[in-house]
C-alpha cells in the first residue's frame, strides 16, 4: 500500500472537514439526538461526508468505518478507513473550543497511519507505524513523568453517566487524588494526542468506539507511549476499553485503576 498516498488523502479529507467545522462552529440551525443523551449536529453529517467523499475519490475500493454512517462496504476486505468527522460533539455545540476530525488507515486489520486535526487552534497530529509521531510536522515524543503522583491525567465518562452500568465516577474520584489533577475535556482523540505530545502524561477511558480511538492509539505508539486496555491485556479497538500512557507510568497507573475498579464492582454486588 502507498502510504503516502493515504496520507496526501487523510490530510486533504482533514483539511475540508475542518473548514465546514470551523464555518458551523456557533453557527448550527439546531441539534439531534441519537439517544438522550447523545447528540449530533448538521456538521458532524456535512464533516463525514466530505471525508468520505475525499477518500472515495482515490480510494473507491476501500472500506470506510464512520461514526454518523456505519460500516460502508467495498471491495478490498483488507482495506478500512476509519473516521469520526467530530469528536467532541457536545463541546462543539456548546461553541467549546476542544474538538478534533480523527481520521486512520486499516491494512490487514492493522492501522498504518493515523492523523487528528483540531481547526481551531490548526494542530495536526499524525503518524504513520514505525516512522514515529509529529505535530505540524514536529517529531513529539511522550512524557518522562516517572510517578503517577506526579502526572496529569485525562479521562471521559459515558453520555448517561446516571443509568450507565460502569460511570468511571470512582475511578475519576479516586485518581484525582493521586496525581496533580484529571481533565476531562470531552474529546478521546485530543487526549490521545495531547498524551503522545507529553502535554498529559496519561488517560483512560471505558465504552469508547473504534473511530475514537484507532489514530490516536496509534499516534500515542508512535511517540513512544504504551496503550493497553485498562486491566493490561492487549489492547483492542473495538472492545471500547483504553489505558495509554508515556510508558513510564504505565504499571502504577494500572495497578491503581484496577484497584478501584474492582472495589467499585464488589460495592456494586
Amino acid at each position: 500500500m502507498d502510504l503516502e498516498r493515504v496520507r496526501t488523502t487523510a490530510n486533504r479529507a482533514a483539511d475540508a472537514a475542518g473548514w465546514i467545522l470551523r464555518e458551523k462552529l456557533g453557527n448550527l440551525s439546531g441539534i439531534d439526538y441519537k439517544s438522550a443523551f447523545n447528540i449530533v449536529t448538521e456538521a458532524d453529517k456535512a464533516s463525514e461526508a466530505e471525508v468520505i467523499q475525499t477518500i472515495r475519490e482515490v480510494f473507491p475500493k476501500h472500506r470506510i468505518l464512520g461514526e454518523e454512517s456505519g460500516t460502508l462496504d467495498a471491495d478490498s476486505a483488507e482495506d478500512r478507513w476509519i473516521i469520526d468527522p467530530l469528536d467532541g460533539t457536545t463541546n462543539f455545540a456548546h461553541s467549546y473550543p476542544f474538538f478534533c476530525v480523527s481520521i486512520a488507515y486499516e491494512h490487514k486489520g492493522e492501522v498504518l497511519f493515523g492523523l487528528v486535526f483540531n481547526p481551531v487552534n490548526n494542530e495536526r497530529f499524525q503518524a504513520e507505524k514505525g516512522a514515529g509521531a509529529f505535530l505540524n510536522g514536529q517529531q513529539i515524543i511522550a512524557s518522562a513523568t516517572e510517578t503517577l503522583d506526579a502526572s496529569l491525567l485525562a479521562t471521559g465518562f459515558p453520555p448517561d453517566t446516571k443509568n450507565a452500568k460502569h460511570s468511571n465516577i470512582p475511578e475519576f474520584q479516586y485518581l484525582t487524588d493521586m496525581c496533580h489533577g484529571v481533565r476531562r475535556d470531552g474529546s478521546a482523540a485530543l487526549d490521545l494526542c495531547y498524551v503522545a505530545c507529553g502535554r498529559l502524561d496519561g488517560f483512560w477511558e471505558f465504552k469508547l468506539n473504534a473511530w475514537d480511538v484507532a489514530a490516536g492509539a496509534l499516534i500515542i505508539r508512535e511517540a513512544g507511549g504504551i496503550v493497553t486496555c485498562p486491566s493490561g491485556c492487549d489492547f483492542e479497538m473495538e472492545s471500547g476499553h483504553i489505558l495509554a500512557s508515556n510508558g513510564i507510568i504505565h504499571e502504577e497507573l494500572k495497578r491503581e485503576l484496577n484497584k478501584v475498579s474492582e472495589h467499585a464492582r464488589m460495592l456494586a454486588k
